[in-house]
């Protein structure tokens, strides 16, 4: 998509579809338990780097998967395809194989995926407490989620898909330390995270405490849940600055969460708009701006200058 074009209502619905969230609800709750099968085991070869970026699932064209994982001297991937409808492995020595994504329970993909990977000699064990989520089910004894409807499966992809190009625009001018555009299973939102160079001050726990190590400003967008019933666009600051939560943001849409401490951006608004690449990034900008100008950041030294 080019800059500044505005889109016909045939490409908005093929890049930013809806997504209302009680339309695949179930399915979205069993996809995030799928989502973290594979991401612990990507956490649990993978070596540790700052801020979990190890941990995190990446947006291609065929939908999310692992960057390239070392084993025993060769590597793999996992691909979930949310075109084909699979979950896929693909190893450096060439073999390949997949399971179908298709409505079944979370433990029956734990087990069918972990037969997969014992069928080309891959032995991993992982933590199957689900993260970040309330009243956590074992996911290798989940029958509760089991819900999988293709149509929206491919959606979600699409607006991931949409959403880390314009990301990855927006990474761009940042000169300072600054995260890829990846995919946290645990909270189930697409992201990229502008850094100040200071640290922070620390934080108790264990994901947390590595988390948030440093200063940083944050962009993303997530499917919705709780009061939101469609996704989201969000920013926020962590820690906070002063006098943050009472800046004006663009577009005049945005408006601050006093609960999750959080600048808001309406999916729905955004796909409306005449450009929704430039809704996203006049919102990317200005919650940068704000945040970065009232925490102090040397924004002359971070950022690429432009004539």
């Amino acid at each position: 998509m080019s800059a500044g074009k505005s889109l016909n209502n045939s490409a908005v619905e093929t890049e930013w579809p809806e997504l209302p969230l009680a339309e695949w609800e179930d399915t979205f709750h069993t996809l995030h338990m799928w989502t973290q099968i594979v991401g612990k085991i990507r956490l649990r070869l993978a070596p540790l780097q700052n801020h979990w970026w190890n941990v995190a699932l990446y947006v291609n064209t065929y939908g999310l998967a692992t960057s390239p994982i070392a084993y025993l001297g060769q590597d793999f991937r996992l691909q979930f395809n949310f075109i084909e409808h699979r979950l896929e492995l693909h190893t450096s020595a060439g073999a390949s194989s997949s399971i179908p994504l298709a409505p079944k329970s979370v433990a029956a993909f734990y087990t069918e995926l972990f037969a997969m990977l014992d069928g080309a000699g891959i032995e991993v064990t992982i933590n199957p407490k689900p993260q970040e989520v309330p009243d956590p089910i074992p996911l290798d004894r989940d029958e509760t989620h089991s819900s999988y409807q293709p149509e929206y499966a491919n959606r979600l992809w699409r607006i991931l898909l949409s959403t880390d190009s314009v990301f990855k625009e927006f990474r761009a001018p940042f000169l300072g330390k600054s995260s890829p555009v990846h995919f946290f299973w645990g909270s189930f939102d697409l992201c990229t995270t502008r850094f100040s160079g200071r640290p922070a001050p620390p934080r108790k726990g264990v994901i947390t405490s590595e988390a948030y190590s440093h200063e940083c400003s944050s962009i993303g967008w997530w499917p919705g849940g709780g009061e939101f019933k469609s996704p989201a666009f969000y920013a926020y600051m962590a820690p906070e600055p002063a006098g943050y939560s009472a800046r004006k943001l663009r577009p005049d849409a945005a408006y601050y969460h006093p609960t999750l401490h959080e600048f808001i951006l309406m999916y729905d608004e955004v796909r409306r708009s005449r450009s929704p690449r430039n809704q996203i990034l006049e919102f990317a900008q200005s919650a940068y701006e704000a945040g970065a100008d009232s925490a102090g950041w040397d924004r002359k030294s971070l950022e690429r200058q432009t004539s």
